[in-house]
């Protein structure tokens, strides 16, 4: 079965909201799907945290079936990002200089989408 790996980098909810659209739809037709969450679309985990946000039910729903891969910690310190990743529960990706390694996941098989 092909495996594809969204990895969002901008900051811009609009975008983001995409990733998260084609997660599910992608995940609803038996794909196997992740999201990665680099640069800065690492701040929005702290923005879409709020239950009052817009995106909220469409992001924890991605939360909820397990579709949300990890968030890379580097950015995650930069934007402010790492206690809203902790108290959500994400995993940190950190494995080149802080960074999640892309390569690994190719390696493994997966499809490579950038955001």
């Amino acid at each position: 079965m092909p495996k594809y790996l969204l990895v969002a980098f901008q900051g811009e909810q609009m975008c983001f909201v995409h990733v998260l659209l084609n997660a599910l739809d992608m995940h609803s037709r038996g794909l196997e799907v992740r999201i990665i969450m680099e640069g800065m679309a690492t701040q929005l985990v702290t923005i879409l945290g709020y239950d009052s946000h817009a995106f909220a039910a469409l992001y924890n729903e991605v939360k909820a079936k397990g579709l949300v891969e990890g968030v890379c910690r580097a950015c995650a310190t930069r934007t402010g990002a790492v206690e809203s990743t902790e108290a959500q529960g994400l995993a940190f990706l950190s494995d080149i200089s802080g960074h999640p390694s892309l390569a690994r996941y190719l390696q493994n098989g997966w499809t490579v989408l950038t955001f």
